[in-house]
């Protein structure tokens, strides 16, 4: 009945297949597209904007790299050719007047205490002279067999310098200060026999890499070695960086400059550049965090993140109350269309607008007075004529005349039905055969049968008559089964006169027959007529002799042998046909641990006597 009301219900609302239960209610969708926007124009101009800003400080952060690296660049290799020429210089006169040695050596050490050692060496590091800032050496307590020792350990370090090449080295590592070593050859030729050795100070070349702010910058050696650094332990520890991606990718460059992002070993992204200097294979790098770098641009994202967040707080606030007004309405309809397909058609529904929603209120009362009416009329009608019948008829699909279905038809019947209506009052017999055919009647709509009539205490039932789901056998043994399990409950507390103990058999046949409209001009019922209708009434009345409850053919057998436990009777001789027919007992469904074993369990379990005392009605 329910199914009829809400097709009702649906056809008013011109959609047979949609459900009153609303999945995109109009608050929310127009919080969606509120929010979508938002969303969508607020998130893409702060990427635009973030992404501008973003490029526009890695340019910026990688053009101050190269002026960086370009003055620095510019200010060692002047103070390295500065400190050359002045050794040269020096070297030059000791070598041509060895008498003056002393004098030109003090005048160097005064004029630039920065030297502590300027020395010229022949092959094998064999010295030719040596002069050394003494003052340095007694202010800092340094002893020349510390600088010998140096000497003695960098024969393989100068071979470069035999050839023609300036080397630089750190020295640090083996004073207490920060110290540059540097060899080149005395003449200018590609070999020569004399090269001259200075130790110097790092002080000048320190001072120029205490960079502020976020970059840092430092410079290294051909050898990967930290030769200035603006933190001196790291030029004292003699550090190498030959690892860095920015120094690899310095020592494998063709060009004297570049530009590069990398990642080091801590997972920190820098940006960072180079610049090669053209004496001694060193060259200036100034690297700086990327995080550091973006650190404005993130803030700006985050807080135009919370400007959005904000945005769309109001947005909602304000959609909200204006979708309240035009969706609570339409929910009071919501609400009242489940009433209506409840089944509950009396409305306290009242119009609150002149516009289109007060309209279709309006309609929407109008309709549930007519279907109350409506279905006052199919609930008393409803009761004589099945339900489904009727709605098929409604609709105009119900043909007139009879038509050739497969169907399954089933038969029931009260055992000793007679000797119990003697002993009881009419008003009792009609109460209880009620209460039974409740019970009874339930099981068929269950499993999807249609009751076709009701011929005193027994019963008539068809699957695939007006409908089939395909497993019509299936479905209507399953209906007998469940009418024994219902029985067993029914009979609970019975016994006496007045509530007799009720047992009945079942017939079910599948085949063929002819279903439609028969009767007469002025009363017509739908049935369905054929053999295979007698015989499902002779297979039940088969019970009696068999001792069970729940006898089918052998066309039912075939369908249903993979579901249910079933006993062979053997062939019977049914009246009307001339072969004997066989019949199977049914004890119920496979795989159910209640299900009887054999036909003595059964038996005792629905109380059926055996055949040879059991009593015909």
């Amino acid at each position: 009945m329910r199914s009829i009301i809400k097709n009702i219900t649906n056809l008013f609302i011109k959609d047979e297949n949609n459900s009153l239960e609303s999945q995109f209610p109009i608050r929310f969708k127009l919080l969606l597209i509120i929010s979508f926007v938002l969303l969508f124009s607020v998130s893409g101009v702060i990427f635009l904007a973030s992404y501008f800003f973003r490029k526009d400080s890695e340019v910026r952060v990688k053009e101050n790299n190269i002026k960086i690296n370009e003055i620095l660049s510019l200010k060692v290799q002047s103070d390295l050719e500065t400190i050359r020429q002045d050794v040269h210089i020096t070297a030059s006169a000791i070598i041509r007047n060895p008498k003056i040695s002393s004098v030109v050596a003090k005048e160097l050490f005064e004029a630039d205490p920065s030297f502590i050692l300027v020395g010229a060496y022949g092959p094998g590091m064999t010295p030719q002279f040596e002069t050394f800032n003494e003052e340095f050496l007694q202010n800092y307590d340094y002893n020349k067999s510390e600088i010998h020792n140096l000497m003695g350990t960098i024969k393989d370090r100068v071979k470069k310098a035999y050839s023609g090449s300036t080397v630089i080295w750190n020295a640090s590592p083996y004073f207490r200060h920060p110290m540059l070593c540097l060899a080149f050859p005395l003449s200018e030729k590609k070999d020569t026999n004399t090269i001259l050795v200075t130790l110097v100070k790092l002080d000048r070349l320190l001072s120029a890499f205490q960079t502020s702010g976020t970059v840092e910058t430092f410079l290294i050696g051909d050898d990967g070695s930290v030769l200035a650094h603006p933190d001196a332990k790291i030029v004292l520890s003699g550090s190498k960086l030959s690892d860095l991606p920015i120094v690899e990718k310095m020592k494998k460059s063709t060009v004297d400059n570049g530009q590069y992002r990398y990642e080091n070993k801590d997972g920190i992204y820098y940006l960072g550049s180079f610049k090669k200097l053209a004496i001694g294979g060193v060259g200036v790098i100034s690297q700086v965090m990327e995080d550091k770098v973006f650190e404005e641009v993130n803030n700006i994202q985050k807080r135009n993140v919370y400007l959005l967040i904000v945005s769309l707080a109001l947005a909602f606030i304000v959609v909200y109350i204006f979708a309240k007004s035009l969706s609570t309405p339409i929910l009071a309809l919501v609400s009242a269309s489940r009433k209506i397909q409840a089944g509950q058609y009396h409305l306290d529904l009242v119009s609150t607008s002149r516009d289109e929603i007060g309209v279709l209120t309006n309609s929407f009362v109008s309709m549930s007075r007519g279907l109350e009416e409506r279905e006052k009329l199919k609930d008393s009608f409803g009761k004589f004529v099945n339900t489904e019948i009727a709605e098929l008829a409604a609709k105009g699909k119900l043909s007139i005349g009879g038509e050739r279905k497969n169907c399954a038809v089933f038969f029931s019947d009260i055992r000793s039905f007679t000797s119990i209506s003697e002993k009881l009052e009419p008003e009792d017999v009609v109460e209880f055969l009620n209460q039974y055919m409740s019970e009874m009647v339930t099981c068929v709509k269950e499993t999807g049968g249609i009751v076709d009539k009701f011929i005193g205490d027994a019963i008539m039932a068809t699957w695939g008559a007006l409908r089939s789901t395909g497993n019509d056998s299936l479905d209507a043994v399953e209906a007998s089964v469940r009418m024994r399990e219902r029985l067993l409950i029914f009979n609970k507390g019975r016994g006496s006169v007045k509530k007799p103990i009720i047992r009945i058999g079942c017939g079910i046949n599948t085949g063929n027959v002819i279903a439609g409209q028969i009767g007469s001009s002025d009363k017509m019922e739908y049935t369905v007529i054929g053999d295979t209708v007698n015989l499902a009434s002779r297979v039940e009345s088969l019970n009696k002799e068999s001792g069970t409850d729940i006898l089918i053919s052998e066309n039912t057998y075939e369908d249903v042998k993979g579901q249910f436990n079933t006993v062979s009777m053997g062939e019977i001789k049914v009246k009307g046909k001339a072969k004997a027919q066989k019949v199977y007992a049914v004890l119920g469904r496979k795989g159910d641990p209640k299900c009887p074993k054999n036909l003595q369990e059964l038996r005792k379990l629905v109380g059926i006597p055996t055949p040879d005392s059991k009593k015909s009605k």
